[in-house]
């Protein structure tokens, strides 16, 4: 891509590395008993599982999140759409690809999280802004969750 190809749309990544085998670290995303103890501070209703619809519920933006999980390969990978503002396409979701990769033999698992559809307007990059910070903070609640049981979000917003 040269500077003068026109910008489509918006997407980020963030990564971080836990303490972890993949499998352990795959099934504190995908099972929603794990996923409400360090992210979903209003809970979590349903496993990311392929062609599930499931429900995120956050004390810092009440009300629930409609979920679609349209791709799962455990322990690797889980595919999620959810709603946005000023997003790409007509059904105003963003796709969220969640991706690990166990490293150092298995002891430490590599996340990564993307994000892409957001329009390249400045709602779109404010949207996606604020989605790459909760995405950050959510690997940050993984990791000290997963390795010492700690909900790093208790208290935070509320």
């Amino acid at each position: 891509m040269t500077s003068e190809t026109p910008l489509s749309e918006l997407s980020f990544s963030v990564s971080g590395r836990v303490s972890r085998p993949v499998a352990e670290v795959y099934e504190a995303v995908a099972d929603p008993a794990q996923l409400s103890r360090y992210f979903t501070t209003g809970g979590a209703r349903g496993r990311l599982e392929p062609g599930a619809e499931v429900s995120w519920d956050f004390h810092d933006f009440p009300g629930r999140f409609p979920v679609t999980v349209v791709d799962a390969a455990p322990p690797h990978r889980i595919v999620i759409e959810w709603g946005g503002e000023a997003v790409t396409g007509d059904r105003g979701v963003t796709t969220t690809t969640f991706e690990f990769e166990a490293i150092d033999g298995d002891t430490r698992t590599l996340v990564t999280i993307t994000e892409s559809a957001w329009l390249p307007t400045v709602e779109g990059a404010a949207n996606a802004f604020d989605n790459c910070e909760g995405w950050t903070g959510m690997l940050a609640a993984l990791k000290v969750w997963v390795e010492h049981g700690i909900n790093l979000r208790e208290g935070y917003y509320a």
